[in-house]
């Protein structure tokens, strides 16, 4: 990210990252769709590491491609499969591997659950639809009984990103992860009261600048990439 021409960086360019040079962009990239053939009534074994669905193959493409004429320094992947995959069908434009790091994983809801039970199985019908409910109007992790905490997802997922960050000064990177990490980071940098406060779109694209201890969103939920003259390919 380069200084305008002309016009030297005033508050705002200071404070919002905007114009002025040494600053590294972090481009979060949601997973194309994955594919879990049971649900809504999958064992939690066969909702935790899903491959990409036959469209989310094609959201892939489709990101990969949006990003193949702009400059990528490195990509970093979840070790998900549905993330990894997107994140190598970017990678490869550039001559590049994703680097895996295991803390960019998704939040690992009901993970005490045993892995050949359903939630449903393991909480009852009316618990879990309680707990759904909750959901749709509080929106933290938090709610989620057997699960990973709001604050240990915030952890792992603030601290990996930061050590991703101090590795690339200057530069264009690319994480591939998933929708509560990109809401977990997000979230952090602007200071969110809720853990999911929007719904990121499969294979969408967030941008995020960094300079020294700032930290700037430019940028969320963008799909232009998904509206093709063949049709839309945005899913949720």
């Amino acid at each position: 990210m380069t200084q305008r021409r002309g016009w030297p960086p005033d508050s705002f360019d200071q404070t919002f990252l905007t114009g002025i040079e040494g600053v590294t962009e972090i481009l979060l990239v949601r997973h194309g769709q994955q594919h879990i053939p049971n649900a809504p009534n999958a064992p939690v074994a066969e909702t935790i590491d899903p491959p990409l669905s036959e469209q989310g193959r094609e959201q892939a493409r489709l990101v990969g491609e949006r990003l193949a004429t702009s400059s990528v320094d490195a990509v970093y992947a979840s070790p998900l499969q549905r993330a990894f995959d997107t994140g190598a069908e970017i990678a490869r434009h550039h001559h590049l591997e994703p680097v895996v790091v295991p803390d960019l994983r998704e939040v690992e809801l009901f993970r005490e659950v045993p892995s050949d039970q359903t939630p449903a199985e393991a909480l009852g019908e009316d618990h879990l639809a309680g707990v759904r409910s909750r959901m749709m109007r509080e929106r933290s992790w938090d709610i989620f009984p057997l699960s990973e905490s709001s604050a240990e997802l915030g952890k792992r997922v603030v601290n990996a990103i930061e050590g991703i960050i101090a590795g690339h000064e200057a530069e264009r990177v690319v994480i591939a992860c998933h929708g509560g990490v990109i809401n977990a980071y997000a979230g952090h940098v602007i200071g969110a009261s809720q853990d999911m406060f929007f719904r990121p779109a499969h294979a969408s694209i967030h941008v995020i600048a960094a300079l020294g201890p700032a930290r700037s969103l430019h940028s969320l939920n963008d799909i232009h990439h998904l509206q093709t003259a063949e049709g839309s390919f945005v899913s949720h």
